[in-house]
């Protein structure tokens, strides 16, 4: 995702703790499927998941000679855990950690302001084995080769010639350890990363077979959008080759959260969003600013001509500089002209939500140790999102619609669900991607309201078969952060295969099912939870009223939530090799 702040600020934020990690001695090896080695150690009750009778594993697939990819996996809470389906989440960016999953929206715990975790009664742990992946090498807890070195104002990493921090680098507040950056030794594109998704899954399959005997599911948000597709047709056609040692993956249902798809929906979807397609009626923008926006998007030469060149020539440099004309001409016209938060515009900026005390957390050496850490914790590496930078990833549809068609036609359920506040992969470029899609009777179906347990209307869906897009009032990118019971529920739906809507029809066993309503989402929120002052940065999010306590309720628990600090991704806003879809991350959930 995209980030809006300095680079000083995130690294000073980021490294709080840091230090130099050293190498841990008491991880257990075992050798998985497709001969993928797996090291990996029990953690600890009380470091997330503060159930004793749950039990919670982290670790690394060795994928490659410098590619040791992080997990970190928590058994169903409420089913056998060796019955119960396999659901692997990650985060976007490219380059962001899906520590921001786990611990910002839907895993077994979060963080408060103490330090100490604090248990998540929403966790998708509740209905399924969730398994959480840093991908690819050098992102979050992930690492290459581990090296001594500090972060600069600027974001860049300073390797040192030992594990000392010299009077140089104490300024920054940075030492510690991290990985190499060897832009040739991590993927540059969506597509070259799917093999290092696969083998992941096939060296924890192997490790655990007792956890991956049911249905599996792969959930994501953000330049997931990208990831999930790609990353899932290729392990169709990993299946099909039969490989001796290889596990078949029993691929079930992809669920992908404001998704980055198609760079020209997207773009356009910025312009539409800003000026007036939002439904919180927000529209600041004066005449001359809005012509110029325009110009910037559909003026000759400009933004989606230049996509197009992209998509023409498949030039990486291309590709790139689209991808930074259309970035600082199209997107970023909100953010100057606004002060709002790309994520959720509701508020201004510094938009204290969700919480990033866990950064911190992580980058203490209890916790270090008790998941078996190599190196410091970052939301984002800088790595990554450079090498997806310099072939414009990012200004490329990857095949990700056909990618979709692909799953659809293999029996694999397709969700696209949108938090309806998010500018940033926002909800009408969602609803377009959903139509050029196409699947079978989506045409003809219509939008419906969400029912849920607490007789709240959080949103609709217009679903056809195992396709449906889904738009959530009152939410920003970070979805299950803000609607956090329906953001469970509709995920038990969708692991049963039921209608989204109201979860009684077995859609699967439901010929030529079709939500019959509206042919467009009409409802709008207004102004009612729009923020006009800078939010408190110790403010505290009412999950039932859809905006900040008063007063902040740590003591209450979690019925409302809130933490402080913007994570890393939120307060790098670089032009230059910054994360793109992370915050789950486009530019950091």
């Amino acid at each position: 995702m995209r980030s809006s702040q300095s680079l000083a600020t995130a690294a000073l934020l980021s490294s709080t703790l840091a230090q130099f990690v050293p190498a841990p001695t008491d991880l257990i090896e075992k050798l998985g499927y497709a001969n993928v080695s797996v090291r990996y150690k029990e953690v600890p009750t009380g470091i997330c998941e503060l159930d004793p009778n749950v039990k919670s594993y982290s670790g690394y697939a060795d994928i490659a000679e410098d590619q040791h990819i992080f997990w970190w996996f928590f058994e169903a809470r409420n089913q056998d855990p060796t019955t119960a389906p396999l659901t692997v989440w990650i985060n976007g960016g490219p380059g962001s950690s899906s520590m921001i999953g786990l611990f910002q929206e839907l895993g077994p715990c979060g963080v408060g302001p103490d330090m100490k975790p604090f248990n998540n009664p929403y966790s998708w742990s509740n209905a399924s084995n969730m398994l959480f992946i840093d991908e690819p090498s050098t992102v979050g807890m992930s690492y290459s080769i581990p090296v001594p070195a500090y972060k600069d104002d600027d974001g860049y990493l300073v390797q040192l010639p030992n594990a000392t921090c010299p009077e140089y680098a104490e300024a920054y507040g940075t030492c510690g350890t991290y990985s190499k950056p060897l832009i040739q030794s991590v993927p540059n594109k969506t597509e070259d990363a799917a093999s290092g998704m696969w083998k992941t899954l096939q060296g924890f399959m192997g490790a655990f077979p007792e956890y991956s005997r049911n249905g599996f599911s792969f959930t994501t948000e953000s330049y997931g959008g990208h990831y999930a597709p790609v990353f899932n047709a290729y392990i169709l056609d990993q299946n099909a080759k039969n490989i001796t040692g290889a596990h078949h993956i029993n691929l079930e249902n992809v669920l992908i959260g404001n998704g980055w798809f198609d760079p020209l929906v997207q773009y356009e979807a910025y312009y539409k969003f800003a000026s007036g397609g939002n439904t919180y009626d927000y529209m600041p923008y004066n005449a001359s600013v809005l012509a110029e926006w325009h110009n910037n998007l559909y003026g000759e030469g400009n933004c989606l001509d230049r996509t197009l060149d992209c998509r023409d020539t498949g030039s990486n440099a291309v590709c790139a500089a689209a991808d930074d004309f259309c970035a600082t001409k199209v997107e970023y016209p909100y953010d100057i002209y606004s002060g709002r938060d790309e994520y959720d515009m509701r508020y201004l900026t510094p938009d204290p939500f969700p919480y990033s005390y866990y950064v911190e957390y992580l980058n203490t050496p209890e916790v270090q140790k008790a998941i078996g850490a190599f190196q410091n914790f970052s939301e984002s590496s800088r790595t990554v999102s450079t090498a997806f930078g310099n072939t414009g990833d990012d200004d490329r549809e990857s095949g990700t619609i056909e990618a979709c068609r692909k799953l659809l036609d293999a029996g694999v359920q397709v969700m696209l669900y949108y938090g309806d506040a998010d500018y940033n992969c926002n909800w009408l470029g969602g609803e377009e991607v959903a139509r050029l899609i196409n699947a079978t009777g989506y045409s003809e179906a219509g939008f419906v309201n969400i029912s849920t347990s607490d007789n709240k209307v959080h949103g609709q869906a217009r679903q056809s078969g195992l396709f449906s897009f889904l738009r959530i009032y009152e939410s920003g990118h970070e979805v299950p952060f803000y609607q956090p019971l329906a953001a469970l529920e509709i995920f038990q739906r969708a692991l049963n295969q039921s209608d989204i809507a109201t979860g009684q029809i077995c859609v699967k066993d439901e010929a030529g099912y079709k939500t019959v309503g509206t042919p467009t989402s009409d409802y709008r929120e207004g102004n009612a939870t729009m923020q006009f002052e800078v939010t408190p940065s110790n403010a505290t999010y009412n999950v039932e009223l859809d905006v900040p306590d008063a007063v902040p309720t740590w003591a209450a628990g979690i019925g409302k939530r809130g933490l402080n600090d913007k994570r890393e991704l939120k307060q790098a806003r670089s032009f230059l090799g910054r994360p793109k879809r992370s915050m789950g991350g486009k530019r950091p959930a």
